[in-house]
């Protein structure tokens, strides 16, 4: 037996500027049966004290502090361990739930489901403009069986990289492999689509979460972990199409070439990571096109993908936000972002 349906499970690490608003948006819906687990990755900033005073407000609220900083992939699963609830959600520390999102939540709970994943919408660092009103792009509830795992894989994979979208069963998590994806960054994407797959998947399409864009502390990591690390895990699973893993992680060549302007435009390619990362690992012309971007001022990058984005401003708001809030940022990004109102 549970002592809780629900625990909310917050991993973080110095977080003191932007954890009080998102315990806020939590502490102001909590109800009978949910609880509270926080796991502190060792901050060297506030966020124990910040913790502390809202422990002692909020007897709901559990607080670990780690010892030494192992990772985000362990700390979650260090609160998974130290949670009392039949189900974890994994929420993030400086986004926001929004209104009556765990009532909407515990309706949704139910023992016969493995795992329940919540949609999200996207909005600017100050909340103050939403940039993408639905990370999944479904409209309504779906349900996903073992029959299913192409679709679910194909639908919902990459929304999944987003771990605040995630309500799993205790029992479900901790049966599972978790020490193999340490280090992977999305240790809670090995849990979901390693093998057996699992039996029961409930999306709620409504988005109950805001995600603060641009504000994850990986952003300089960009293409490591979106063009090597993301890669790598989604293609390692086994039982799932190749067709349903490409929807989530294309190996298209344009896509590629596509990305690598992106992260020289905001700073995170340059030479070095074009010698870590990708030389060797194409035929010449394209190692050549690698290096061409790699070496291309990134003012004059950020510029030129800054004008891309604005002529198909609809589908690319959130590259284009980045586009202007980067150290690279310049007269044109500023200019196109401002007539775009970003």
């Amino acid at each position: 037996m549970f002592d809780y349906k629900l625990t909310i499970c917050i991993a973080t690490y110095n977080r003191s500027r932007f954890i009080t608003q998102t315990l806020d948006s939590i502490l102001s819906q909590m109800v009978n049966g949910i609880e509270l687990v926080v796991v502190d990755g060792a901050s060297t900033d506030n966020t124990e004290d910040v913790m502390r005073r809202y422990v002692d407000k909020h007897p709901e609220i559990r607080y670990y502090r780690e010892s030494v900083n192992s990772g985000i992939d362990k700390d979650y699963d260090n609160a998974v361990s130290y949670a009392q609830g039949e189900y974890c959600w994994l929420m993030t520390d400086d986004d926001l739930i929004k209104p009556n999102a765990i009532n909407k939540i515990l309706a949704k709970l139910d023992s016969i489901h493995d795992l329940v994943v919540v949609n999200a919408e996207v909005a600017t660092v100050d909340f103050s403009k939403v940039l993408d009103h639905k990370l999944i792009k479904i409209s309504t509830d779906q349900s996903y069986g073992n029959l299913d795992r192409d679709k679910f894989m194909s639908e919902v994979g990459q929304g999944l990289s987003f771990i605040g979208c995630v309500i799993i069963k205790k029992d479900v998590w901790v049966a599972r492999d978790r020490v193999s994806y340490y280090g992977s960054l999305f240790v809670h994407v090995g849990v979901i689509f390693q093998q057996p797959v699992l039996e029961s998947v409930v999306l709620i399409a409504e988005p109950l979460i805001s995600i603060r864009y641009g504000n994850a502390m990986w952003t300089p990591r960009g293409l490591e972990i979106w063009l090597v690390k993301w890669p790598n895990l989604i293609w390692s699973f086994n039982g799932y199409s190749s067709d349903s893993k490409s929807v989530v992680c294309s190996k298209s060549y344009t896509k590629k070439l596509k990305s690598l302007i992106f992260y020289r435009a905001t700073g995170a390619y340059g030479f070095e990571e074009f010698k870590r990362f990708l030389y060797p690992g194409s035929f010449w012309f394209g190692n050549a096109l690698f290096l061409l971007i790699a070496l291309t001022p990134e003012k004059l990058i950020n510029a030129m993908a800054s004008i891309y984005c604005a002529i198909r401003f609809k589908k690319m708001q959130m590259p284009l936000y980045s586009l202007a809030n980067s150290k690279y940022k310049n007269n044109v990004s500023r200019w196109v972002s401002r007539m775009l109102g970003l």
